[in-house]
């Protein structure tokens, strides 16, 4: 099985070190919507050179995409996308965008004229949105179970606008489409990725996901949450893959010890700067589902596994991927193939340096992919032998 990793796209450069106080050519809020957990944003909001150099770096590490994410604050990300296709030769993107905004047809154009630039590298990810508060930012006041409802009816014209050769009629709970058409389209199918863990979520991802995301829980976790998608999945005939979300904190060549000062000294630094984020954005992730299970996962302990560290999450009321992996690069890499054991096909990591975490990265990026050979070698072998 091919292992894809993706990692973090990030317009505005951070810092883990110094105080928490951000620069000043960035406000507040701008510098709290760009900084990790542990790091203060340092200049402008939006940085080309820096953008340019953490694809780069990312490409060189081998990773096979970057996360454009989303919130109400962020830069658009369809032009922080063309960016990064437009400085990479290799490097795709996983361009989040969230149902409700735009229009299903126009969006499924801008998707598809984005991958007519750089064909094969766009991917689709879907963020219904599980923020009350960040949703009313951008003017959207609906509940959650309509926002999925409406993610799954903006899904069904997104695919029409994107493969219809003549025109198509739609009409559902929230879109109305008459002869619509679209004169791009896809050479190959755009991926979607889906992300959520409520109810709502995996009926809706199990339809139309490509491959479903998950923050990243302990692995008897993942596997229950494989089978629900799974389940969710058969009636549609669809067999979605599965992406993993992690933090890894791995040390090259040294001991296991100084990963955990290294995570230690992550999670003082988070905690100093946890309580000013809230206050800026008044966060409130008490309603997401995939929070609510970090949590409960912190709350019975603070490894789980080999080395799964839940502090972070904790501290941060799991405001998204917020678990941790620590340890050497050999220790993180067996933990990331424990995930692949189980039917996990993407990794998604990213740490608290960005940019020097991008360039580290590619050491565990190939002892993940050699160990998943080393398997996939030893399984082809033992199916040769005769029973």
């Amino acid at each position: 099985m091919s292992i894809e990793f993706i990692g973090i796209a990030a317009t505005q450069e951070t810092s883990e070190s110094g105080s928490s106080t951000p620069a000043p050519a960035a406000t507040t809020r701008d510098a709290i919507s760009a900084q990790t957990e542990a790091g203060s944003a340092r200049g402008p909001v939006v940085q080309p050179a820096y953008l340019r150099a953490l694809a780069q770096a990312h490409e060189a590490s081998g990773f096979d995409r970057v996360l454009v994410a989303h919130s109400s604050a962020s830069p658009d990300g369809f032009t922080v996308a063309d960016q990064i296709l437009s400085h990479t030769d290799r490097l795709g993107v996983l361009l989040a965008h969230r149902p409700g905004f735009v229009a299903p047809t126009l969006a499924a154009r801008k998707f598809a004229t984005l991958d007519a630039f750089h064909p094969g590298r766009v991917a689709l990810h879907v963020i219904t949105g599980g923020d009350d508060a960040d949703q009313a930012r951008d003017g959207d006041f609906s509940d959650k179970p309509t926002r999925y409802r409406r993610t799954d009816d903006f899904l069904d014209v997104v695919r029409k606008e994107w493969t219809a050769a003549e025109p198509f009629d739609h009409e559902g709970d929230f879109y109305r489409v008459a002869g619509g058409l679209s004169a791009v389209r896809p050479a190959s199918p755009i991926p979607v990725y889906f992300g959520g863990a409520s109810e709502d979520a995996v009926r809706v991802g199990g339809k139309h996901a490509d491959v479903y995301a998950f923050w990243g829980e302990p692995l008897a976790g993942i596997a229950e949450r494989i089978r629900e998608v799974r389940a969710a999945a058969a009636p549609y005939g669809r067999d979605p893959r599965f992406s993993v979300s992690l933090r890894p904190i791995p040390i090259p060549a040294s001991t296991e010890a100084e990963a955990w000062d290294r995570a230690r000294e992550i999670l003082r630094l988070t905690k100093e700067r946890a309580e000013e984020a809230r206050k800026v954005f008044n966060l409130d992730h008490a309603e997401q589902r995939g929070s609510q299970r970090l949590l409960e996962y912190a709350a019975q302990g603070e490894v789980h596994d080999k080395r799964l560290w839940t502090a972070i999450a904790k501290t941060t009321g799991a405001a998204g991927n917020s678990t941790a992996l620590v340890g050497s690069y050999e220790q993180v890499a067996e933990s990331l193939l424990d995930y692949v054991s189980l039917g996990v096909s993407t990794l998604l990591i990213r740490g608290f340096s960005p940019l020097a975490d991008a360039r580290d990265y590619g050491t565990l990026i190939d002892l993940v992919r050699a160990g998943a050979d080393r398997t996939a070698a030893l399984d082809t072998a033992e199916a040769a032998v005769p029973a």
